[in-house]
């Protein structure tokens, strides 16, 4: 989350992490949130840096991705908790 600051990147993953737990009906605590939030969006932009050599920039950019992001961490976990 490049220009967001650390305090500011905790406060989007924690919105982020909520938002995805939410959209994913899963059941998560507030430090779970904070860190699939993050989480997600440091894989999403990643990502999308090495496929498009670029990402979304500002806040809503960043927020939209660490959704993405954490959502698919979730759908992640679900697949591997699911085998076990």
């Amino acid at each position: 989350m490049t220009g967001i600051g650390i305090i500011g990147s905790i406060i989007i993953g924690a919105l982020a992490g909520w938002i995805a737990e939410k959209i994913m009906n899963a059941n998560h605590g507030l430090i779970t949130n904070i860190i699939l939030g993050i989480l997600g969006a440091v894989v999403l932009n990643f990502l999308l840096t090495a496929i498009t050599g670029s990402t979304l920039g500002g806040v809503i950019g960043q927020l939209i991705i660490a959704i993405i992001g954490a959502c698919i961490l979730i759908f992640a976990w679900r697949a591997v908790k699911g085998r076990a």
